[in-house]
């Protein structure tokens, strides 16, 4: 199939920011000790992706970061989302000299051609750019649901699920969203432990589906084993949260309405 080079672009209402200020050696350091990447690499032209977990290493929420010109940094994150995160950070601030605020946000998605413009969303090279703010760049009206969707790109608060998910399991080392070098941050013992000391046995894949549920369907095996959960799909796409050796053939709800099986197209974890 030939390469889609088309300029796509959709305005993504559900996005805020939650913008630091003060000092910016201390807005470094602090995020720094919190979230799971090093937030080191976020600049003015360049974003970093990064969740903050709880101290059993439980996803609570995720974000892509960058910094100011002035240094100040600034998390793009769901608006569903951002309000506890703000008191998340307020809450392990305690005497630092920096401010933290949720702020409207202005975000808008580009895939497919390349605005020349913009910051690359580093969670896949498909994925598109960043724009933040207004700016008049002639693009093909686009869905970015899906064309996430079809790159096995989970959803806050959707597909990652707010003090359940682990990152590990939601793939985001492939995602670049963590960092084992970095040192300490808030559940990192936990992530850890996964990466060096376990073998993930589920956790979110790709996959096509023929037919449509809502999320959080149960799906079974064909002996009738649960298989797993189908999270966000819509038009034959979908990511869900599968038992790796449950999910070999093809998988199906209760009332059998509706087919799963693993995408071959998007490897987000190695087939088990």
């Amino acid at each position: 199939m030939a390469r889609d080079d088309t300029l796509h672009s959709e305005s993504l209402s559900d996005r805020s920011i939650v913008s630091l200020s003060g000092d910016t050696g201390e807005q470094e350091e602090f995020l720094q000790s919190l979230v799971t990447n090093d937030v080191t690499g976020a600049a003015p032209g360049a974003l970093v992706y990064a969740a903050l977990l709880t101290p059993q290493g439980k996803y609570l929420s995720d974000f892509l970061i960058w910094r100011t010109e002035d240094g100040d940094f600034r998390l793009d994150v769901a608006t569903a989302l951002a309000g506890d995160l703000v008191k998340r950070l307020s809450m392990y601030r305690l005497r630092r000299p920096i401010e933290i605020s949720q702020d409207p946000a202005t975000v808008t998605a580009f895939w497919g051609g390349d605005p020349s413009i913009g910051l690359r969303d580093p969670r896949h090279p498909d994925l598109g750019w960043r724009i933040y703010g207004t700016i008049d760049i002639v693009a093909e009206p686009g869905d970015y649901d899906l064309h996430r969707l079809k790159l096995g790109i989970p959803e806050s608060a959707t597909d990652l699920i707010v003090n359940d998910s682990y990152i590990l399991e939601a793939d985001f080392e492939r995602l670049k969203g963590v960092d084992f070098r970095k040192g300490c941050y808030v559940g990192q013992e936990i992530v850890a432990r996964m990466k060096f000391k376990t073998e993930l046995r589920k956790g979110l894949c790709a996959v096509t589906v023929t037919g449509s549920a809502p999320p959080m369907t149960l799906l079974h095996a064909p002996d009738g084993k649960n298989a797993g959960i189908l999270l966000s799909n819509r038009d034959g796409h979908g990511i869900a949260h599968l038992r790796f050796d449950r999910a070999t053939a093809p998988m199906s709800d209760s009332d059998k309405k509706v087919q799963v099986e693993r995408s071959d197209s998007v490897n987000l974890h190695d087939k088990k």
